[in-house]
């Protein structure tokens, strides 16, 4: 095989197999069951769609077919119930050239590799709102072989790991989780456990890179990874993440995170969204210790990447809409504006905020974690 072009195995040698007795008698005990599975009929056209459709089927939930590929939701019109009802769904679909087109995805990794987009989490900060358009209905893409065709094509290009000497040992890095959490659907689709078992075939200077906030890794540990896939815990402390709604508990993800480490992949933490709120040094000084506590007797290969709470005035008009009872802050008070490549404006912590924020996790994460390696703050 060649390196640097590999043959691409056909849809049925590439996936998993359909459901097998552990999965069809029950899922994890925090695995979403969406009411309702649609497929349109293009995605019937793949086998790793149809296996989607059996895998669901299996768990005893509604799969409709559509007689098109265009997806009828016929949605309440209450927006509140809307909402409700697009969450709760699961639509399989084919990934156009557009969704499939690798993209930049700094400071994480040098590709954005897009196997859903959509999230069942109720996450009251989720940088997806306002920036995904029409009801928050959870794609999975059937066609991953044509997926799975376009990364070849940017080994050794990019500006993150690929050109940062500090990365370099990362090599070409492909993040999987920027428009979706693929462990949080990967007992319906396969889809990750099939990406992490061919980058783990893929004898490239590559790494495959995912976050999470699900603790459901089971289907991950057997795999035959070659080291060459990264799993981070997206947590917080117990104050803040009571607005992540819908996840798992912050300490599952801790316990899952060390189950990783024990089957040999590199492992991470994704501190996001870092809220500075009241008692927030004692919160988050007390979720490393429980880190450093839940990883005790192993030496890991650990990473940690830091990112702050920031929003848009069309996130928080969506977020607001769905979320009314929440009390995260986005008043607008200890912020600054910051433009982003593509022109929007985003609301991010004024630079006094930031400077001690920064401080603050630096000095914690030496002396807690010590054998960590701080990626970015952002």
């Amino acid at each position: 095989m060649d390196l640097h072009d590999p043959a691409l195995p056909n849809d049925r040698d590439v996936l998993p197999k359909p459901p097998d007795a552990r999965l069809s008698g029950g899922a994890p005990a925090r695995a979403w069951r969406p009411s309702r599975v649609l497929l349109t009929r293009a995605a019937l056209g793949w086998d790793h769609g149809r296996r989607i459709a059996e895998r669901a089927a299996a768990l005893g939930l509604i799969v409709r077919e559509l007689p098109s590929d265009r997806l009828t939701l016929d949605l309440a019109d209450n927006p509140r119930r809307a909402y409700a009802e697009a969450k709760a769904t699961l639509a399989v679909v084919v990934a156009p050239p557009s969704k499939r087109r690798l993209q930049p995805i700094a400071p994480s990794a040098d590709w954005r590799v897009d196997l859903a987009e959509g999230c069942p989490a109720h996450c009251s900060y989720c940088y997806l709102a306002g920036s995904l358009k029409g009801p928050p209905v959870t794609r999975a893409y059937a066609n991953l072989p044509e997926i799975l065709a376009e990364i070849p094509r940017q080994l050794g290009q990019g500006t993150v790991t690929t050109r940062q000497p500090a990365r370099a040992g990362e090599g070409t890095t492909y993040e999987a989780s920027c428009y979706t959490d693929p462990l949080a659907i990967e007992h319906l689709t396969g889809s990750l456990s099939a990406l992490v078992a061919w980058f783990g075939g893929w004898k490239a200077d590559a790494q495959l890179r995912f976050t999470t906030k699900f603790d459901a890794v089971e289907p991950l540990l057997g795999l035959s990874h070659g080291g060459r896939t990264r799993m981070r815990a997206s947590i917080n402390p117990a104050a803040f993440a009571r607005h992540e709604g819908g996840t798992s508990p912050v300490a599952a993800r801790l316990r899952a995170l060390r189950r990783m480490a024990e089957a040999g992949y590199p492992i991470g933490l994704t501190v996001a969204p870092i809220i500075v709120a009241a008692g927030w040094e004692d919160a988050y000084a007390g979720l490393l210790r429980d880190v450093a506590i839940a990883l005790e007797g192993l030496a890991p290969d650990l990473t940690v990447e830091l990112i702050t709470h920031r929003y848009t005035a069309s996130s928080k008009e969506v977020l607001t809409g769905w979320y009314p009872g929440s009390d995260l802050d986005m008043s607008g008070n200890g912020r600054a504006e910051k433009r982003t490549k593509f022109g929007s404006v985003k609301q991010v912590y004024d630079a006094s905020t930031l400077s001690a924020a920064r401080r603050f996790f630096e000095r914690e994460i030496a002396d807690t974690l010590p054998a960590a390696r701080l990626l970015y703050f952002t």
